[in-house]
């Protein structure tokens, strides 16, 4: 990650052990207990609230039975009290009522069912379960028996209430999930204050202050008890006779009808069941308090987890800071936790049932096309020609053979981390190695023998017998660095190696080695000696920091040549007896003929940096790598131009162009580049004052804007390669340019935590200021458009997700419940869900530098920090979504983006300077493609060039 990004973690690892993971365990706890509160508040409402509605329904439920039943008005009339109240009195066993079963009643009872609390309730058969989906919520369709013998009575000191009673009937508890609700301390003490305060307009603020913690609005839907037609002014009216179904109408409020304890009412052996009220002094004034009750429930939690599983999860996520899990919360919401934050992600309404999604890999599959760039900054000696008419050399974890006339590429891709050094001769033998793993540098024999120093501290050097797998002999080198080893071609017994201040002449014999230490004698001792190589006469002539040719005879240091204004790089021996050397500072090859006289020299061009190595392709004929990551081929006569190019240092910024093959890049080498994906080149190339971030093409396609480390941003004209337009937002980088879906705005996220939006004009030639989003409590990450280009979705370095509406004058949208349908144009966000299955388990937030939705939204790449690419079928909104991984970077993945057609996937390293380039293949394409792209991509073997 970035600077920015990382400086999360350094705050962390500078701080004291255990204070973050406390900090982060008491904010998570905290959160749970507060979660409970709020849960038991709501339960509580709910269930004073049904008291109500039983004792509104119950003269209804009289009438009923008087009408079925004439002879139980007068056991009924027992029952009753004068104030409206229910007695506590067990209705009698032996009531007129008993044996009495009509059609009506027997109908009802044949959809009832017993809850977990021995109360019997019913689902009307004929009406839809309540979708999980709040858009599309159906209303379900309740009808009450008589479920007991013996009156429950709810006093105002709750002292345990189970989480079942508060839930309406169709909506059960997930399994296992019994929890009870017990009294909170203070509860009853709050009812009175607010029973007291009920006149002076106490009770209002403490609704206001209640459903204030709510974040987002419950939608309206309409609650059904028993069917009836009219129900006004709290009386009751039958519907017709016979019916045992009323109507319960309220008004636009989200109620949710749960049940409850509840007193019966005999019907022969058919009980009815109600609950039974507190005794009231004023049953008006009790009536108007569960009212505002039961408004002020209406915003909280009416679809949540069961407290023992959601205390479970919030345990296990505050001892783990750093994990990620999901809750599914009823159809409503997902939260995944990140370093123990909680995130809420909103299920979109088109998911009804979100436990039964299956979360699959893609059907399409990536193949590497084409590796842009050369790893000469710090290598050497790691270009070669070979007879097939490819130069053999290396980036990231890729092993490169270009065939320079045909300009195609074959890959090698068994080497799990970057390749530092190669060899044309041993290529083959050494690819199949297993135990090279941390290797240095080696050289191959004429016969079957490898010597190989290691990068340990004292660069062990070892001979391997390649034929047995064996280690032949081993002997500690140096602590210094060592720059090359090689066999005598005249003699294998004898070995060379060359570093810092050295260079050291060895003798295998039986096993064992022999050490003689080069002396410079009259001349200077180099601070490196950079290279050798061996003359035809059997001399060895080394190239050092001083810009001298050493030669190495029989005396000491025989004869000294100064061959370059600064370090001699390479030398290469031309199979005519001639020599070339490379020099660093004045980027010169010259050609020497055997007795070392100058016969030639030209100098490369200085945007390409210094000679890296070289490689003879013929007599006349030279491939050159350099020092600022290009191979070059040409001629003495003819001059050098760039076969091969690439960036230099980390790259961050990449977009891909609307409507053509081509991409964009930028790093913090400030150079600005545009590629060709067709045909696998750098179209131009430029520098600028500062280095760029991040970039977007204009949907017009003519010029693309570039965010600048400093706050500055431009607009590129791609013809004519000329800034069209700039600004400055804030002092500190930019992270992200997105212009929406039409064109007429520009975002820009930065560091400094806002997003600044402009109009668009003249085909993105012209910009003039919109607004700015102010809101993130951190910086800017990612950020995408909606489809109709009104809206944006952002994500911040504290892992927020936040949502604004630009065409009301940048507006956040604090009901974030109300994006869950919204459309985006593209999706970039590393944070959402829609993508949250990308993210592994303890991932810490930093794990996933970016990813992209391909245009057909079918599937999503993502670029890790574990140098490795993944592609996921779209959408992937659960945890451990599979998908497939590929390999080939050798530092983190700062960047992906499919090109216009979805017919490429371009991924960009950061330290290891390297573009890959992957062709999207899908479940349809032929096996022989499949196997053709397999060997393509592996194979070294084949005398022949295949064509990625």
């Amino acid at each position: 990650m970035d600077s920015s990004t990382n400086s999360l973690d350094d705050v962390s690892a500078d701080s004291s052990a255990e204070f973050p993971d406390r900090v982060s365990m008491m904010e998570v706890r905290l959160q749970a207990q507060e979660d409970e509160i709020t849960l038991l508040k709501s339960s509580l409402a709910d269930a004073l609230r049904r008291i109500r509605i039983h004792d509104q329904l119950l003269p209804l439920l009289k009438q009923q039975l008087i009408a079925v039943n004439p002879g139980a008005s007068r056991m009924l009339n027992q029952v009753s009290c004068s104030d409206g109240c229910t007695s506590s009195r067990k209705l009698s066993s032996s009531s007129a009522v008993d044996g009495i079963r009509h059609p009506a009643t027997s109908q009802l009872s044949e959809s009832t069912a017993t809850n977990a609390n021995g109360h019997i309730v019913s689902m009307d058969h004929q009406t839809k379960p309540a979708t999980l989906d709040r858009s599309t919520q159906t209303e379900p369709t309740l009808s009450v028996q008589d479920a007991g013998q013996d009156r429950l009575t709810l006093s105002r000191r709750v002292q345990s209430l189970h989480l079942e009673d508060a839930l309406f009937p169709s909506e059960p508890l997930p399994e296992g999930t019994r929890a009870k609700l017990h009294r909170v301390p203070g509860m009853e003490e709050e009812d009175e204050e607010q029973e007291e305060d009920e006149e002076g307009g106490g009770e209002q603020e403490k609704e206001l202050a209640w459903t204030s913690l709510v974040e987002e609005p419950i939608q309206p839907t309409t609650i059904r008890g028993l069917q009836r037609e009219d129900f006004q002014d709290g009386s009751c009216s039958p519907e017709e006779p016979g019916s045992a179904s009323v109507s319960l109408r309220t008004s636009d409020q989200n109620l949710s009808s749960r049940s409850g304890p509840l007193s019966t009412i005999q019907e022969g052996q058919k009980p009815l069941v109600r609950r039974n009220s507190e005794k009231l002094g004023n049953p008006e004034r009790q009536r108007k308090r569960l009212d505002k009750k039961a408004a002020s429930s209406a915003n909280l939690l009416t679809r949540s987890p069961s407290l023992e599983n959601r205390a479970k999860e919030l345990v296990a996520s505050a001892g783990s800071p750093g994990s990620r899990r999901g809750t599914y919360s009823q159809g409503q919401s997902i939260k995944m936790f990140i370093r123990g934050r909680p995130i809420t992600m909103y299920v979109p309404s088109n998911i009804q049932n979100y436990e039964d999604l299956k979360m699959e890999p893609p059907s399409e599959r990536l193949d590497l096309d084409w590796v842009y760039g050369y790893r000469g900054r710090d290598c050497r000696a790691n270009l070669y020609f070979l007879p097939t008419g490819e130069a053999v050399y290396f980036i990231a974890c890729v092993i490169v053979l270009y065939h320079i006339n045909n300009r195609t590429q074959r890959h090698y891709r068994k080497h799990t981390d970057s390749v530092t050094v190669t060899y044309a001769g041993a290529v083959e033998i050494v690819l199949d190695l297993a135990f090279f793993i941390n290797l240095y540098l080696f050289r191959k024999d004429s016969g079957a023998f490898l010597c190989v120093i290691d990068d340990s501290n004292e660069h062990m050097l070892s001979v391997w017998d390649c034929t047995k797998g064996t280690k032949h002999a081993e002997i500690k080198s140096t602590n210094e660095a060592v720059f090359a080893v090689e066999f005598n071609p005249s003699d294998s017994t004898n070995i060379i190696t060359c570093g810092k201040s050295h260079v050291y002449f060895w003798t295998l014999n039986g096993g064992q080695f022999t050490k003689k230490q080069g002396i410079f004698g009259k001349y200077k001792k180099p601070k490196f000696i950079q290279c050798f190589v061996f003359s035809l006469t059997g001399d060895v002539l080394t190239g050092d920091s001083e810009g001298n040719i050493l030669t190495w005879g029989k005396s000491a240091a025989d004869v000294k040549t100064l061959a370059h204004e600064g370090s001699v790089f390479t030398l290469w021996t031309l199979h005519g007896g001639g020599l070339l050397s490379g020099g660093g500072k004045d980027r010169k090859i010259i050609r020497w003929s055997a007795d070392l006289a100058p016969e030639r020299e030209c100098e490369i061009p200085e945007k390409y940096g210094a000679v890296r190595t070289i490689a003879d392709v013929d007599e006349e004929e030279l491939l050159v790598g350099t020092t600022r990551n290009a191979i070059l081929r040409g001629t003495f006569s003819d001059g050098f131009v760039a076969i091969v190019q690439g960036h230099v240092d980390e790259m961050w910024g990449l977009a891909t162009h609307p409507s053509q093959n081509i991409f964009f890049t930028c790093g913090h080498d400030r150079q600005v580049c545009l590629w060709n994906t067709e045909e696998h080149k750098l179209d131009w190339c430029i520098t600028l004052e500062e280095y760029g971030l991040c970039a977007d093409f204009c949907p017009s396609g003519s010029v693309v804007s570039v965010g600048l480390s400093t706050g500055r941003w431009m607009v590129l004209d791609l013809l004519t390669r000329e800034v069209v337009s700039e600004s400055t937002d804030g002092n500190e980088q930019l992270s992200v340019m997105r212009y929406s879906p039409d064109g007429s705005f520009l975002a820009v996220g930065s560091h400094d935590n806002f997003i600044y939006i402009y109009n668009v004009t003249e085909s993105g030639r012209r910009y003039i200021r919109f607004g700015k989003c102010n809101g993130h409590s951190s910086f800017i990450t990612h950020l995408d458009w909606s489809k109709d280009g009104k809206y944006i979705m952002s994500n911040s370095g504290d892992y927020e997700i936040l949502y604004w509406d630009i065409a009301a004058g940048c507006k956040l949208l604090r009901n974030r419940y109300e994006s869950k349908d919204r459309e985006w144009a593209s999706y970039t966000c590393v944070l959402g869900f829609h993508v949250m299955g990308v993210w592994l388990e303890g991932s810490d937030g930093t794990d996933i530098n970016a990813l992209c939705r391909s245009h057909d939204e079918r599937m999503v790449a993502v670029a890790d920090d574990f140098c490795k690419v993944h592609l996921f079928q779209y959408p992937c909104p659960k945890p451990k979504a599979p998908s497939h991984k590929y390999e080939g970077h050798g530092s983190h993945v700062t960047n992906v983006c499919f090109t216009h057609s979805d017919s490429h996937l371009l991924s960009m390293g950061g330290k290891d300077t390297c573009i890959l380039q992957w062709k999207v293949f899908g479940a349809g394409d032929s096996r022989e493609r499949l196997a053709s792209a397999s060997v393509s991509s592996t194979s070294t073997s084949s005398p022949e060039p295949v064509t990625s």
